[in-house]
């Protein structure tokens, strides 16, 4: 299988869930730390895999689903805040590629000027700083515990609003799994707008 088919298949969210929980699972911890993982789906395979949830298309019960993908969220910020504060350097270094844009830690350390330690928190909701964030906390030799906190604390707002809404919309309104493409196609729309309007904000100040 070539590079591109692989990238495309982690990119669907569908795709990732039908394959089970593990797999929505190494999906979550991988976009949550690992720096060349940036391009998988976040937000939106979090809220689908509650809609698959709650309509019983996935056969586990939602506690099971929050716990996998808490821990998955709290371990992978924490692969990349341990790789930020012992490697950091190595990758600040690290020429352009396909897999890794040097832009998106600049971005990710404006990002944290503006909005300081509780950017950690923040960045769980937006694509690209999700995924750096950590390993910047790292590279900036952020207190550990202060760090676990904000760590914890982010994940579990971030799954649980996310899968929980998800969970609530399958419940509530079964119809929507027959429209999962609008899903996907409204949370690009919000990435898209929110990476704009940073991207506007950063460079008028």
């Amino acid at each position: 299988m070539e590079i591109s088919e692989i990238i495309k298949y982690l990119s669907d969210s569908k795709e990732i869930i039908s394959a089970g929980l593990w797999a929505v699972t190494f999906v979550v911890y991988a976009e949550n730390g690992l720096f060349f993982a940036f391009f998988l789906p976040g937000d939106y395979l979090l809220f689908l895999t509650g809609v698959f949830v709650g309509t019983q298309v996935v056969q586990y019960t939602l506690i099971t689903v929050l716990l996998y993908l808490f821990l998955a969220a709290v371990l992978g910020s924490l692969t990349g805040f341990l790789f930020g504060r012992y490697f950091g350097s190595n990758l600040e270094n690290r020429p352009d590629r396909w897999y890794f844009k040097k832009k998106h830690i600049k971005s990710t350390e404006e990002f944290f000027e503006k909005y300081g330690n509780q950017a950690l928190i923040i960045s769980r909701f937006l694509p690209y700083i999700r995924t750096f964030a950590p390993i910047l906390a790292g590279i900036s030799k952020m207190n550990f515990p202060k760090y676990l906190f904000l760590n914890i604390a982010g994940a579990a707002l971030w799954v649980g609003s996310l899968v929980g809404g998800g969970y609530y919309f399958g419940v509530q309104f079964p119809w929507i799994i027959n429209y999962v493409h609008y899903v996907i196609l409204f949370f690009l729309a919000i990435t898209t707008f929110t990476v704009i309007k940073g991207y506007l904000n950063i460079k008028k100040s």
